[in-house]
């Protein structure tokens, strides 16, 4: 295994390095640097490690020749264009529960600085005025707190305020409800949650569909008096909408941390005094800085060693028990690909997958990626993590069926067509990998090496004759297997052999007149 280079652009917790070193690979260390200086530095190195300051642009990606992970050592990531990364079979990860607990501990910092104006009294006590009366506050027990995103970030943040006396509303769509209801959780679609809330905070990524979520028709549905507190991201809050309502009274005070453009100096928020601003400290505890870093070290140790990959954006993260049970299954779907492939001439327009037995009970994604890997083989730089991308754009329509019922504990079974079509199932047979049957005919066959697959009638001599021409070649035959659906009928001969045939011992195997056609598969 060559030596494993991995570049760090910003800030990265010793205890982060020191894992990474320890396994044997080579940190350099840069700090920020631009765009423009990483396009010109990336291709020598396997791993990035960047957090929001680094832009990783599809320049930099282009360039990255050898990169397998980008690693940001934080959550959002926004600062990286994914879509490209997964086109060229790079994994994007983050380290999303290093920072929970200080990024949830901050939001609830700003709701208690909003209710009892704490900012503004110590900023106007420390100018020698004592105004106790101008800063009646407001008591948090009893009152409704709405979390919008109610991922690791927002549970905790439920936890705390239910701590402290607050009745709590969310709205998640893509959380299981029972887990947010045993929280003490009461669920509410997202249009309730605005009208219903107290105090507003908002915990989920910014992503296409969450841009300026929160505007003008969004504010119209809240309380009068609503309070605001943004964590997440800048960008979630249509800033410029956030300002028409400051201005009309009726948000009696907003805590930001994060903001549309990064860094801010200058803002017409800044003037008012029940707008509270932070410089995005979510995550800015050294606590919450050594979890990012040594979560994320272990990630990429675990991806490039252990081939297991954990909270990655672009790459189908499977629990420990569904990896065990699917191991075998990964290497022989991705044999089955690469077995169908050479079967069919032609461009693929179409694969159809049928999961039988046991394993669909489990998540299959890894499956299918390792499938379509075999199936597009010829493409540059396939892998699981891009094969979905390139089959869609390739054009190739994709079917998916599972069904409880199988002659096998498990079987895959695969089916591609263009003008013709050709189908192969496999399964695992003592945890090794068979393939039982193709286009139907039942066989037994290793798929490993040279297979030699000659679709025939079911004639006398045929063996004999197969047998005698790799003999006179020197070539021996280390297994065989025989499928047919009738006497007499159409079959199909699979023989492994010890080394590959030249286009001149097919072209005498395809002499015999029984004999339709003959492949040598190469897996």
């Amino acid at each position: 295994m060559k030596e494993v280079r991995i570049l760090i652009t910003e800030p990265f917790e010793k205890e982060g390095k020191e894992i990474l070193i320890k396994e044997g690979f080579q940190v350099d260390e840069v700090g920020k640097i631009s765009t423009e200086e990483l396009v010109n530095i990336i291709s020598p190195y396997d791993v990035l490690i960047v957090r929001s300051g680094t832009k990783v642009t599809k320049e930099v990606i282009e360039k990255g020749e050898n990169l397998k992970i980008i690693g940001r050592a934080g959550v959002g990531l926004d600062n990286i264009d994914i879509n490209v990364a997964t086109l060229y079979g790079i994994i994007v990860m983050n380290a999303p529960e290093g920072n929970t607990i200080s990024a949830a501990e901050h939001a609830i910092g700003l709701i208690f600085s909003l209710a009892r104006n704490i900012p503004i009294a110590n900023q106007t006590l420390k100018n020698g005025k004592w105004e106790k009366k101008k800063f009646i506050g407001t008591e948090l027990y009893g009152k409704t707190l709405g979390i919008i995103g109610l991922g690791r970030i927002g549970k905790h943040v439920a936890k705390l305020a239910k701590g402290i006396g607050m009745k709590v509303i969310g709205y998640d769509p893509y959380v299981n409800e029972e887990e947010i209801r045993e929280l003490g959780v009461n669920i509410a679609n997202f249009e309730g949650v605005l009208k219903m809330a107290d105090i507003l905070t908002f915990h989920l990524p910014l992503k296409e569909d969450t841009y300026h979520l929160i505007s003008d028709r969004e504010f119209e549905l809240m309380k009068e008096g609503v309070m605001i507190v943004n964590c997440a991201r800048g960008g979630i809050i249509d800033e410029e909408a956030l300002l028409r309502y400051l201005k009309k009274g009726k948000i009696k005070g907003v805590a930001l941390d994060v903001f549309e453009k990064e860094p801010i100096e200058s803002s017409p928020l800044f003037e008012f005094e029940n707008v509270i601003v932070t410089p995005h400290l979510g995550a800015s505890t050294k606590e919450a800085q050594i979890n990012v870093a040594c979560q994320l070290a272990t990630q990429i140790v675990e991806a490039i060693k252990k081939k297991i990959v954990k909270n990655a954006v672009n790459f189908p993260a499977l629990d420990e028990k569904t990896q065990e049970v699917l191991r075998g299954y990964f290497s022989l779907g991705e044999k089955i690909g690469l077995f169908l492939r050479q079967l069919l001439d032609g461009e693929l327009k179409s694969i159809e997958i049928t999961y039988s037995g046991e394993i669909t009970n489990y998540d299959l994604s890894l499956l299918r990626a390792s499938i379509l890997v075999g199936l597009l083989k010829d493409e540059k730089k396939i892998n699981p993590i891009n094969s979905l991308l390139i089959m869609k754009e390739k054009g190739i329509k994709l079917t998916e069926k599972r069904e409880k019922s199988c002659e096998f504990t498990n079987l895959i079974t695969v089916e591609v067509k263009n003008s013709k079509s050709v189908s192969v199932a496999g399964t695992l047979v003592r945890n090794e990998g068979r393939i039982v049957k193709i286009d139907g005919f039942s066989v037994e066959a290793v798929p490993e090496g040279n297979l030699l697959v000659c679709y025939n009638e079911d004639k006398p001599g045929i063996m004999g004759y197969i047998g005698t021409i790799l003999g006179q070649k020197g070539i021996n035959i280390a297994s065989m297997t025989l499928g047919r659906k009738g006497k007499g009928g159409p079959a199909i001969t699979v023989l492994n052999l010890d080394q590959e045939v030249d286009d001149e011992v097919l072209n005498k195997i395809k002499e015999f007149p029984a004999i339709n056609s003959v492949r040598l598969v190469r897996i």
